[in-house]
């Protein structure tokens, strides 16, 4: 599995921006799927994340109410719509898969995923 991120930028506090996460190589509707990112100085931290049913989504205390994670399987691409975006959600944001069906559960650490896309860099001014 290939996992491609896209859609980063720069936007001003409190925009909006679109994150894509197309994976190729294997259909991926019956993985954990999952939106990471790494802030400068800091440590990788979940974001956002689907179970491997894709009935269970789960987000960070920090993007709850902002950020609405998606995926449509027909076309194999995960999505992170990002609303009023403030400076502190500076990062690059990674997208990963994991192979582990586990249903409804959600995998947060990033060590229980397999695939990582390659990151893509969001600037939020102020």
């Amino acid at each position: 599995v290939q996992l491609q991120a896209s859609g980063g930028g720069l936007v001003q506090a409190g925009g909006s921006l679109r994150l894509s996460c197309a994976a190729s190589g294997r259909t991926f509707s019956n993985y954990a799927m999952g939106w990471f990112r790494r802030a400068p100085g800091k440590e990788r931290e979940i974001v956002a994340a689907f179970s491997s049913s894709g009935t269970t989504t789960y987000y960070a205390d920090s993007v709850k109410g902002r950020f609405t994670i998606s995926r449509d399987n027909a076309k194999n691409t995960m999505y992170l719509q990002m609303n009023s975006l403030k400076p502190e959600d500076t990062a690059v944001y990674y997208c990963a898969a994991a192979t582990r069906r586990l249903g409804k559960l959600i995998l947060v650490g990033g060590e229980s995923y397999d695939y990582w896309g390659q990151g893509t860099l969001v600037t939020v001014s102020s």
